[in-house]
């Protein structure tokens, strides 16, 4: 047989097998239908809406109106909780007019890619927004986007702390993908809306007109509804706000810089820093969140200012006295560093840039001062320190004490790693009833955290003779509130929040009334204010000031202060900017100003 004819079948293969054979070359060979998601999606819909044409435009209808209102709702979006209400959202933006004339009059690829450029941009400025709401309820200002999205670890450990480590990750997950979701929904309903604004064009025409004549209207009239002018250009005027804050950010920190290098203490010789204080026990310490709101707002005053006033009874029976005033903190709600380091620095540190500034310059620290002298050994105790602290260096500390070198063994308290009292108790016993190197006396620095947010559970005080390793605390822990019930109301975080003061004001002057010498000198203070959610939404900055002593003569020194005596500040005590007390308290105490000019 002669196998090289066209339609001749080679030996031992039957037709059947030759036809099967050839149809699957001509399978391979030809293009497959595409199998992608969306070529499938698509095709499934078509289908579905050639079965059920009402439903499709009905669904068709819907899915258009949610995307203008979404649109609609993110452009006209306020920044702080208290200006939400539905007037905010009844109003025409005239971003919206704008886009709805521009979009319509593009080829439809460019039209899909600035339709979906300006729906991730609307997203973005939504979550600025969100953002900005979350910083004015809990640090009274704006989200900077140049400086604060360091801030976003210490949220992560805060809630970590507060909730739990699977309670963070869930809800941190949860933010991103909604965030991500925001984007996607944003983008998809401004690509639709130009689309169908494009296969329209006389109604979209019409429709555009319309809504530019209502909007200059309402706007030329000043029309509102409930006290919110109807024309909107809030996105508009969000994104200049952006810039313009981005531009001064970045302005202040060349700004700063020379302002650091001017010190007017900077050349001031060993010799002539705070003389009046030599041989003196000299005690500065900071109390978290201890803002004029315990003592003055109706909720947490009567507790804490029943407080101030039996230890203010307790230490003169013990032969101390004190004087009190209000300082204005450059921090509120939250990042005490800030509160730390502008009274120590008596700069005006209100910002993590500036923070850094200060940090690795070589401006001179109140603590640092007394390092300088030679005439004292400078310690620091910082239970809310858990990680590396190269700050120590600026504060001029010889020694810190961690969270982690304090022995403790009971419960953490939330955030706070350790009740004060505990805390005040290694103080005393690792370093106060120490003795100084010969010709020296002691300069410490201690910031206590057990009024940290979210104030559940609080500490309650115990025997000082009790405390041991902390393991006293364990039961005290256990029967406290659940912070993730404090935190969602905010009665609750009020009253709590004036406990915790009670219990860390209450911890350290009793630690003074047992402790304290003929030489100690006690300067304690606030950090910043509590949250807004618990000091209202326009508290001040202030937070309460005192020195305490028992030396008669070292109180006489600020006599020219004003101060009111006691621990409770008078409402009508002076109040200084907390950047000035560095100055005031050297000045007070006989240091003999030598400028430095960078």
């Amino acid at each position: 047989m002669n196998g090289g004819g066209r339609g001749v079948v080679p030996e031992g293969m039957s037709a059947l097998q030759s036809a099967e054979d050839v149809a699957a070359e001509v399978t391979e060979a030809a293009p497959r239908p595409s199998r992608r998601p969306w070529t499938v999606w698509s095709a499934w819909r078509r289908r579905w809406a050639e079965r059920h044409p009402a439903a499709a435009r009905a669904l068709s209808v819907s899915v258009t109106v949610l995307a203008a209102l979404l649109v609609v709702a993110a452009l006209v979006m306020p920044n702080t909780v208290v200006r939400l209400g539905p007037a905010k959202f009844l109003r025409i933006p005239a971003e919206a007019v704008i886009g709805a004339a521009v979009l319509p009059a593009l080829p439809r690829r460019p039209r899909v890619v600035v339709a979906a450029l300006s729906g991730v941009l609307l997203g973005a400025m939504t979550v600025l927004n969100a953002l900005d709401m979350g910083f004015n309820q809990y640090l009274g200002r704006n989200f900077n986007v140049v400086l604060d999205w360091s801030l976003f670890g210490d949220a992560e450990s805060y809630l970590e702390d507060s909730l739990g480590r699977t309670e963070t990750l869930a809800a941190v997950g949860g933010v991103i993908a909604l965030v991500l979701l925001l984007f996607v929904l944003l983008a998809l309903s401004v690509v639709r809306l130009g689309n169908l604004l494009a296969r329209y064009p006389a109604a979209a025409t019409r429709g555009t007109l319309v809504a530019g004549v209502a909007w200059i209207t309402c706007s030329s009239l000043g029309l509102q509804v409930a006290g919110v002018p109807v024309a909107s250009d809030r996105t508009a005027n969000a994104l200049k706000i952006q810039a313009r804050r981005v531009s001064a950010t970045l302005k202040d920190e060349a700004e700063f810089r020379k302002v650091a290098r001017v010190d007017a203490y900077g050349n001031t010789p060993a010799g002539q820093l705070v003389p009046d204080l030599r041989g003196k026990d000299v005690v500065f310490t900071f109390i978290e969140s201890y803002g004029r709101s315990a003592i003055e707002d109706p909720v947490m005053a009567p507790g804490v200012d029943r407080t101030l006033d039996i230890r203010t009874k307790a230490l003169a029976k013990a032969g101390f006295h004190a004087k009190s005033g209000w300082l204005t903190s450059a921090t509120y709600g939250g990042s005490s560093w800030l509160g730390h380091s502008t009274t120590m620095s008596g700069l005006w540190i209100s910002n993590q840039q500036r923070y850094r500034t200060v940090m690795a310059s070589d401006h001179l620290s109140l603590t640092e001062a007394f390092r300088k002298t030679g005439a004292f050994d400078t310690v620091g105790v910082m239970p809310g320190v858990q990680k590396g602290w190269p700050e120590q260096k600026w504060y001029g500390l010889d020694r810190v004490y961690n969270a982690f070198q304090l022995g403790y063994r009971g419960p953490k308290f939330s955030w706070s790693t350790m009740p004060d009292q505990y805390a005040l108790q290694q103080y005393q016993e690792r370093v106060h009833s120490k003795p100084v190197p010969a010709g020296k006396s002691r300069m410490s620095l201690l910031i206590l955290t057990s009024s940290h947010q979210p104030w559940a559970p609080i500490p309650k005080m115990v025997d000082w003779d009790r405390l041991g390793d902390g393991s006293v605390f364990k039961g005290i822990e256990a029967a406290g509130n659940k912070a993730a019930d404090v935190i969602a109301d905010t009665t609750r975080s009020r009253e709590e929040y004036g406990k915790s003061i009670q219990y860390s004001v209450t911890a350290l002057t009793e630690w003074l009334e047992r402790y304290g010498t003929k030489d100690t000198v006690l300067v304690f203070l606030g950090d910043h204010q509590p949250i807004s959610r618990v000091s209202g939404n326009h508290a001040s900055r202030d937070v309460p000031v005192s020195v305490v002593a028992k030396d008669p003569k070292l109180l006489d020194k600020i006599a020219d202060w004003n101060w009111t005596d006691g621990l409770r500040p008078a409402h009508d005590a002076p109040v200084w900017k907390m950047s000035s007390f560095r100055d005031r308290f050297l000045k007070a105490y006989g240091s003999t100003p030598h400028p430095k000019h960078g």
